[in-house]
């Protein structure tokens, strides 16, 4: 019976790990890892439970761990001097966050709050660079990362330059629609986005006040173009969301002087 049990535990300890080397392997920066190494950094990583609207790490605080998004979605944020918000991005199911302070031990320089119920996979710093500096291909892993966000870092700085507020909004949901949306429809038009915001989440993406916010989304829902439910959207009319979106690229003024 003791070694009937002793099997089974063995098997079950071995699907466990058969499963999060598959987690693993879908996530960017592990992906490229074989199976030795990703048994190996799988020993480093520990979960971690949130629930709603907890925060993960603030702005400013001194730890220095990264973190792989297993379960829910992260709402990364700025905090002004004043108070105010920023939301800066949304991570989801094998997102990377926390990766600079992780990289360079320096204070956190912006706050990670739970959306939703989060679990989390947990890396310290040391250990971090330790299997850098072991895995080159976790090395590149982290470099390509890093690309991947800065290219998103250009995408809202071009939205900020080009669109007026109401613009910007659409960009971003575009943005999230082809990350995260659920598509509805055969003909590819009506789509679901569940990012579990609220209207004062969604002023926060785009600098403005929530009265804004609800009073544009009745708008868009009138003209059948975005539906908005206690934090799930629905793009009602992809096509027509982004003609809106480009007919909102705000003219530069032209220099006289020049």
């Amino acid at each position: 019976m003791m070694l009937k049990k002793n099997l089974q535990d063995e098997a079950a300890l071995t699907k466990v790990r058969t499963r999060r080397l598959e987690f693993l392997k879908q996530s960017s920066l592990f992906s490229n890892l074989n199976e030795r190494d990703l048994s190996t950094v799988i020993d480093d990583l520990q979960p971690r439970n949130y629930q709603r609207n907890e925060i993960i790490f603030r702005q400013g605080d001194e730890s220095s761990e990264l973190f792989l998004v297993f379960r829910g979605k992260v709402r990364i944020f700025k905090v002004s001097p004043s108070g105010d918000e920023t939301t800066i991005v949304i991570f989801g199911e094998h997102d990377v966050i926390g990766e600079f302070a992780a990289l360079d031990n320096e204070p956190r320089n912006a706050t990670a709050k739970a959306i939703d119920e989060v679990t989390v996979l947990a890396m310290s710093h040391n250990r971090l660079l330790q299997h850098m500096h072991n895995m080159p291909k976790l090395a590149i892993g982290m470099a390509q990362l890093l690309k991947h966000k800065l290219r998103w870092t250009s995408a809202y700085a071009e939205a900020v330059a080009q669109f007026d507020a109401a613009g910007r909004l659409l960009h971003i949901l575009l943005l999230y629609t082809a990350q995260y949306g659920h598509q509805q429809d055969k003909e590819g038009k009506r789509f679901n986005l569940d990012l579990g915001l609220n209207q004062t989440d969604l002023a926060s993406i785009v600098g403005a006040r929530r009265e804004w916010i609800n009073r544009i989304l009745r708008d868009w829902r009138k003209r059948g173009l975005i539906e908005y439910n206690n934090g799930t959207i629905t793009i009602l009319d992809i096509d027509r969301v982004r003609a809106e979106r480009d007919s909102r690229i705000e003219a530069t003024p032209s220099d006289s002087g020049w």
